[in-house]
Order: structure tokens, then sequence, then C-alpha cells
């Protein structure tokens, strides 16, 4: 922010001009806005601590780091050198490997390296590029010069959370932004997203990007980023190796994939080759690439370029590939299992890091702390030089750096803290282009190792600024081989079909619980025995989870919202941020109305206000979703919960032990009280409530309506054409429906519901054989 002589740096003048214009209120009002749009985006980090793992809110710093265009242009060129230079490496290390043969890397550096995978030796060495996006985190010391943290191969992230940082901060500073002359990030995105259909070429398979999963501190980035760039979002348990193909598992049976955006660690890419405990993985996909039916954006086993050691050695390496030095030097690294490197350690361990030498994360702790058995280690000169005799090689030391501060407001006051920058490269047909603008990691407090939002660090957007009129590229824009990428959410992976499927039956099934809670506690609020007014399957399924005098049910039947959150969670690609925005919102209202105490006769008030938000959220998804074949297999869960919990309600009210009122308790929670009062001009009786409940195909609460959809959503289901053989989950169906319209009410007893409910459920079952299986 200030030069050598305390002068505000011209980039940062105008900024300063317009922050200084804001009042104190006006600005925590933009900040607030800018949280907002990150929590309705769903852009969380994961907490870990030894048990569990929460969600919580993104930490933006809402001031940014602002660079101009000609200092980053000075980082561009080094960031681009080094690029080419780490390419180098990686093709000799799984290659010729002539770094150890002539001395320039000691052999134990790979041979003793689990990042170093020797399957891989000679996998993708036939002239194709082996990195194609790459990342390094870099820091600037208090004299303005820049030098590299860290190498970021293997799954370099942070790109998509760049994004949203950028629109939040463009929810902050509106006016100010459209007109600063920032450069965009989209124009980097488009080119990459061009990259990725020349990688895929004119092969039939998909090109995919391979998450860990949900719980996974990436994972919004993962799903935000294969909607950005319009990418098939999966994970190892979609796919499946067929005869030398990889293949994702859909509801319309295996498609091919022939790109893979991998963003697993390379050890647990193939249990069968690499790391035989992975889960995350798929058996046969080293293969594939073998066989050249398969490419990944970067080659699998990359990360051996983000071992600790190599940084000692690769301004070496420079010398020798260039003829120089790189214009954009790292962090000073020193190998411990040289004599000379070990005793320079020795020597200047008062401002010395040492850490394990095969670690592929950056090494920034504070020097005066010792702490054996960890990855870090103190400059206690004594107990380094007994751990260097007998662990040497294992070690390496590295200078400790102080890093430059950017402006943080803190408690209505701008304060320096120190701050690192993670920039993003991508490879084009014309060779690397850099992210303009970045993600930037800011401290806690003045201690640079608490950079980690595990460590209460915060992040914060890069502007990169110039003296001139920047572009405003977007994706919109037509690209050759559009056609291709559009075809790609045609295809529904089973895995995100079946948490679509289970989505709509626990929402449904939260909703049917919510009225059936209503009703009871309306009637004991108005001092009613509930003995008598409730069937005996409703009154022991209330007993069993709520305590009255504790009034705590909101957990037991906001329970299925969890497991609805959690299913909607797995597939945040597919599903809208208004409808997770509003999910997320019921969960919360349970918890608030599970944490305080309320009086018994506001009790069903409560629960409707829940219910008028669970059924708005229902009807946003529904009128909203794309008809695809996700939106079907969502309905066709809503539709089978409703069918199966109707059956059981009419069973118990026309049971011979219901109590009086029994039907017309089961008008109320079917929602259809005003119905029979518009088709029947009589009072409640068994054969009104069967033909409203069970057998008119006309009201979505009764059962017939509910077949009869599930009857039409897999007729259009993949494999259910008109030219094949009918399946067995359309025979079922088929066989339920005509069932249900061929009986006249006096047809159906309870015995006949009970039945009824597992015909359904053997649809769904045979529903899930079928497609998602």
């Amino acid at each position: 922010m200030f030069d050598q002589d305390g002068a505000v740096k011209p980039v940062w003048e105008s900024f300063f001009q317009h922050l200084s214009s804001l009042a104190p209120e006006e600005l925590e009002l933009r900040f607030t806005r800018g949280d907002q749009y990150l929590r309705d985006a769903g852009v969380l980090y994961r907490q870990y601590d030894e048990s569990l793992s929460t969600e919580r809110e993104w930490p933006l710093s809402h001031i940014p780091v602002i660079i101009g265009d000609d200092e980053f242009q000075t980082i561009s060129d080094g960031l681009i050198e080094r690029a080419e230079l780490l390419e180098y490496v990686l093709r000799d290390f799984y290659g010729d490997n002539t770094l150890v043969s002539t001395g320039q890397l000691p052999a134990t550096l790979l041979s003793q390296n689990p990042a170093w995978l020797r399957p891989m030796v000679g996998v993708g060495n036939e002239g194709a590029n082996l990195l194609n996006m790459v990342s390094f985190e870099i820091g600037r010391g208090p004299d303005g010069k820049w030098w590299v943290i860290s190498d970021l191969v293997e799954a370099p992230s942070t790109a998509g959370f760049a994004i949203e940082n950028r629109i939040a901060m463009g929810r902050v500073f509106p006016n100010f932004f459209a007109s600063a002359n920032v450069h965009r990030l989209a124009g980097f995105f488009k080119e990459f997203q061009q990259t990725l259909m020349d990688l895929k070429g004119r092969t039939s398979g998909e090109v995919a990007l391979l998450s860990p999963g949900p719980m996974n501190q990436s994972y919004a980035e993962h799903a935000y980023m294969a909607r950005y760039l319009g990418l098939l979002l999966v994970e190892g348990e979609d796919l499946i190796v067929q005869d030398g193909q990889a293949m994702v598992r859909t509801v319309a049976g295996p498609k091919p994939v022939s790109l893979l955006w991998n963003r697993l660690p390379s050890a647990m890419f193939d249990p069968l080759e690499l790391d035989p405990t992975s889960m995350l993985g798929a058996t046969g996909l080293v293969q594939a690439i073998r066989d050249g039916t398969l490419k990944t954006v970067n080659m699998v086993g990359a990360g051996v370029l983000e071992t600790r050691a190599l940084m000692a050695f690769l301004p070496k390496i420079a010398r020798a590939r260039l003829g120089r030095g790189l214009a954009l030097s790292n962090i000073a690294t020193w190998w411990c299992g040289h004599d000379a490197q070990r005793d320079h350690v020795l020597a200047n361990s008062d401002r010395m890091m040492v850490g394990d030498a095969f670690s592929t994360t950056p090494l920034m702790a504070d020097p005066k702390t010792i702490a054996f058995g960890t990855v870090v280690y103190g400059p206690h000169v004594e107990q380094l030089t007994e751990l260097f005799k007998t662990n040497g090689r294992n070690l390496v030391g590295q200078e400790a750096v102080t890093l430059s501060t950017t402006p943080v407001w803190e408690k209505g006051r701008l304060v320096a803290r120190p701050m690192c920058i993670r920039v993003s490269l991508g490879r084009t047909e014309t060779g690397w282009t850099v992210m303009p603008g970045g993600y930037a990691r800011i401290s806690a407090g003045n201690d640079a190792k608490a950079l980690a939002m595990q460590r209460g660090g915060k992040v914060s957007d890069v502007w990169v600024t110039s003296p001139h009129k920047v572009q405003t590229p977007t994706l919109l824009s037509v690209q050759k081989n559009a056609v291709s990428r559009s075809l790609t959410h045609a295809f529904l992976p089973s895995r995100a079909a079946d948490n679509l499927f289970w989505l709509g039956r626990y929402v449904e099934r939260s909703e049917q619980n919510m009225r059936m809670f209503r009703a009871y506690f309306a009637r004991i609020a108005d001092g009613a025995d509930h003995s008598d007014t409730m069937p005996a399957y409703m009154r022991d399924r209330i007993m069993n989870h709520v305590d009255p005098q504790a009034q705590a049910m909101a957990e037991r039947f906001g329970a299925p919202l969890g497991l609805a959150l959690q299913s909607a969670s797995r597939i945040s690609d597919r599903f809208s941020p208004d409808g997770m925005m509003a999910l997320r919102g019921l969960v919360t209202q349970l918890h608030i109305l599970d944490g305080r105490p309320v009086p018994l006769e506001d009790i069903p008030l409560e629960i409707s206000s829940l219910l008028r938000q669970i059924t708005g959220f229902a009807g946003l998804v529904h009128e909203n979703m794309y008809r695809s074949d996700g939106w079907r297999f969502l309905s066709m869960g809503a539709s089978l919960e409703r069918a199966a919990n109707m059956c059981d309600l009419l069973a118990a009210c026309l049971s011979e032990d219901a109590p009086t009122g029994a039907l017309d308790l089961a008008l109320e929670i079917g929602d259809s009280v005003v119905s029979h009062r518009a088709r029947f001009q009589i009072s409640a009786d068994a054969i009104s409530v069967i033909e409203l409940l069970a057998l008119d195909g006309k009201n979505p609460r009764s059962i017939l309506y509910h077949v009869s959809r599930m009857k039409e959503h897999i007729a259009n289901l993949p494999l259910q054409s008109a030219d094949q053989a009918m399946t067995q989950v359309a025979r079922m169906v088929l066989v339920l429906e005509t069932r249900l319209v061929t009986s006249e009410p006096t047809d159906i007893f309870p015995e006949f519901l009970i039945e009824l409910k597992r015909d359904i459920w053997g649809i769904s079952d045979t529903l899930n054989e079928y497609h998602l299986a």
C-alpha cells in the first residue's frame, strides 16, 4: 500500500479516495451485502477438529489487494518461466530421469518420495503437455520483492473461489469497481474452457471434474467450477472402467469420459495401482491413461513437484536449463541430506524453519517454536544437530521470511496484516495465460503462519489495475466445440440422481411429519387427551419422538430436513443457489425453534410457519427446475414418499379402532379439507375420504395422482423409449395404477392400503436397481 518513502502507492490512491468518501455505517452495510451474497451462493469453508468438520461462513476481507498491471506483468513472466521449468522437471521425473543420472538431484528425493508414483513412469510422455493448470503461492517482502512460497500443481484450488470473491466485492464497491479499470477474470476461464475442449478433441466422451466429495474443504469450488465451465462433476464412485474405457455411471447406463480434471490427491486416483486404501478414486483409471482412452488435465503424479526438498534444487536445475537463475525465485531452501547445506542450516538456525523434506505443504511457521513429532522444528541447535545425524535426509531448512502487509478493515478502522496471494496459470494453444488477479490469504494477526482459514485467516480479492480501459470478456460468447459442451448435463450420474431422489423423499417426509405434529399439538393444546384423538400408529409415532413437556419436536421432524440438506449439498452443481438458500433457511429456523421454549398453545402456529416455508421451497424447486432427468428423479422421490405416507394415514384412519374424528384428521393432515368441502356437500365419511385421498387423479394429495405421476416420469426416463420392451419398473407402476383406477371406494380397506404401500416401496427398490445402483 505504501512505497519505501511512506507515500501511498498510485494504484491505491483512487480506491482510498472512494473509501474515505463512505460513512462507517454505509461501509458496514456494503460489507454485509457482500457477505450475504456469499451465504446465498453457498460459499463456505470447512473447519476441522479432531472429531468432526463443520461448515463456517466464508471469511472475506472486504478490502482488496491492489497491484498495478506493470508489477503484475513482471510476476506473470516469472511464473510462466517457472511453470515451463516444472513441466520439464516433471517430464524428466517420469521419463529419462536425467536430473538424477547427471547428479543435479539426489536419487533419494525420488526413490523415498511418496509423491513420486512409480506406476506412472513412462505414462503420458508421448509429447502432450503434462501440466495445463497450475497455481503458485507467492509472497512479497518488505523490500517489494516477490518470491514463490509454494508450487501448487497436483490439484490447484482457489481459482473458483477467486471468482466468488470478485462477485462479492462487486457488491461491496459496485460503482467504483465498474470504473476502476480492474482486469476481469472471465477471459482467463474462457481461454481455459477452450483448452479443455481442445484436450478432449473429437472423442465422444465427456469432460468431467473428479472431486473427493462434499467433505473436502474445496468441494464448493469444485461444484462452482463445474457449473461455470459446463463440466460434469463426478466422484470416484461414479466412475468405472469397461474394456479399457473410463465410464461414468448414469441413469442411462455407463457413458464414456475422455478427459478428467482430477482434484484428488494423485495417490488416491486408482486403488488398484496406487494407494490400495483409497475410497476416492476408481479401479483401472491408470490403465485407461496408458491405453490412451483417458486424459487428465495435469498428469497423475504431478504432486511430486510440490515436495519441499525440490525447492532446494530448482535454482540449480534452472541455471543448467536456462543458463541463468529464475526470474522469480522461491523461498530459500536447503536439503539437510547434504553436509554443506545441513551445516548452513545449523549455523543460521536462529532464522530458519526446519521440517519434513517430503511434505507438500508450505513450511510457514514461527521459527522460535519447537515441536518434535510434527513437521516443524525451531532453532535449538543441540536438538537439531542430533536430529540431523539420524534423520537429515528427511529434513529441509527454509529461511524464515517476513511478509509484506495489506490493509484490512477491523473494528471500524484499517490495520496492516501479513498476506500472500495465489496466482493461477492455464495453458492455451499459444502458451500459458495468467489469471489477472488472484486469491489473497491474509493473516488473522501479525503472525505470518496464521494465514490459513483454519487458524482464523481471511481471504481477499486481488485487483490488477490498469491506467487504461480494460476489456470485459464473458463466457457467454460462442466458441468452437460449443455444441459438444451443451450436451454435458444430458448425462445424469446415478449418484446425482440418487441424491435428487432422496432429496424429494426427505422434504416430503418432513412436510408429512410437520402436518402430523401440528394436528397433534392443536388437539392437546385444546385440553384433549391425545389417546382419544389420534390413531394408534400416529400416537405411537409421535410419542416415540416427542417429549411434550420439553417440546423438543423440531429436532425430530427436522431430521429429514437435515438429510435433505445433506443430499442437496452433494449435488450443488445441479441444485439452484436459491433452492439451497431456502433449504438452509428452513434448517436454521428449525434449530432456532428447537433451542427456545415455546408455549404449548403456540406450537401449532410455529409449525404452520415452517409448513409455509417448506411448501414454498417445494414450489420454488419444482417450478424453476429444468425438466431434465434430474427433475424427474426429484419428483419421483416426492411422489413415492407422499403416496406411501397416504397409504399409512388412510389405513390408520379407516381401521376399526380408529378414534372419533379420524377421517377429519386424515383430511387435515392430507391438506384436503377445502377440496372435500368443494366436492362433497356432506360431512366426511369413509367413501368420500377414500375417493378424495386415494382415488382422485386430480388431487395432488391422493395416492392415484402420485402413482400416475410416477408412471409418466418413468415413461420418459432413459431406456424407456417406445421401440424398447417395457422395463420391470414401468410394468410395476402400470399394474399399480390400473389397480387403483379400477377400484371402487368400497374396495379400499386397511389391508388393501398396507399391501399398496408394499408395492410402492417395491417400485422404489426396482427403480434403484435399474437406474441408481
